[in-house]
C-alpha cells in the first residue's frame, strides 16, 4: 500500500479564459509550488476559486486527486499532456482513494488537520480545461472525482508530507458511495439514509438526498 502523501502541492489564482466567445473567469489552473505553504480555513495560500457560489467555502477549502488516477487519464487521452495539479487540484497524492476514503475522515498532515467533506462534482469549467466538452461525462463516470476537504486547524503544508489518520468516520460512507447515489446508484434507498445521517457530510448533499428519499418512498 503506497504511503499517503502530497506529491504535489498546486496552487493557482483565477484567470480569464473564453468560453465560446464569452469571457469567463476560473481558479481551476493550477500551478506546483515548493516549499512550505500556509494552509487556512478557505484555502492555501496563494490559490483562490473564483465563483464562490460553487468553488470555495469551508467545506471546498482544499481539493484533493489521487496522483494513481493519472495513468488511467492518460491512456484515455493519449494526446495530452496531464502535469500534476490538471483536474485543478490543490493536493496531488499518493495513497488515498475514493473507495477508501470515508466521508467525515479526519487527517493530520504537516502541522494542519483535515476532514474529508465530500466528491468534486465538476462543472463545464473541467471541459474548458481540457477542451473537450465530453470531460465532465467521462469524469462522472470514471469515479475517479477526487474529493473535498475542510480545515479543522490551519497549518503549514509541503511536498513529501504524509497524511495521519486521526479518525476514520464509523458511518463508513465513502466517497465514491456519495459520487454513485449521484449518478450510478440512485436509487440505493439504504446509502441515501446512510449519507443522510453523516454529521459530515455537508447540507446542501443532505438535502438533495433527503429530496431524493422522498421520492422513493
Amino acid at each position: 500500500m503506497a504511503a499517503m502523501k502530497i506529491v504535489s502541492l498546486n496552487v493557482g489564482l483565477p484567470r480569464l479564459v473564453l468560453r465560446g466567445e464569452e469571457p469567463v473567469s476560473t481558479g481551476i489552473f493550477k500551478q506546483p509550488v515548493a516549499g512550505r505553504v500556509r494552509l487556512r480555513t478557505l484555502n492555501l495560500e496563494g490559490d483562490r476559486q473564483a465563483d464562490l457560489s460553487v468553488h470555495g467555502g469551508p467545506y471546498k477549502a482544499v481539493y484533493l486527486y489521487p496522483s494513481e488516477h493519472y495513468p488511467f487519464w492518460k491512456s484515455e487521452l493519449p494526446e495530452m499532456d496531464l502535469p500534476w495539479g490538471m483536474f485543478g487540484e490543490n493536493f496531488t497524492t499518493t495513497g488515498l482513494l475514493e473507495n477508501e476514503t470515508n466521508i467525515g475522515d479526519r487527517f493530520r498532515v504537516g502541522s494542519a488537520e483535515l476532514m474529508v467533506t465530500q466528491p468534486r462534482m465538476p462543472c463545464y469549467k473541467l471541459g474548458l480545461r481540457f477542451g473537450r466538452a465530453d470531460m465532465i461525462r467521462r469524469f462522472l463516470v470514471s469515479e475517479r472525482t477526487g474529493f473535498y476537504l475542510s480545515v479543522s486547524k490551519e497549518g503549514e503544508v509541503g511536498v513529501g508530507d504524509e497524511f495521519e489518520l486521526i479518525e476514520k468516520n464509523p458511518s463508513g460512507v465513502t466517497v465514491v458511495e456519495v459520487t454513485r447515489l449521484y449518478g450510478s446508484d440512485k436509487n440505493n434507498v439504504d446509502l441515501i439514509k446512510r449519507a443522510i445521517a453523516n454529521e459530515a457530510l455537508p447540507e446542501s448533499w443532505k438535502s438533495y438526498f433527503q429530496e431524493r428519499l422522498e421520492k422513493l418512498t
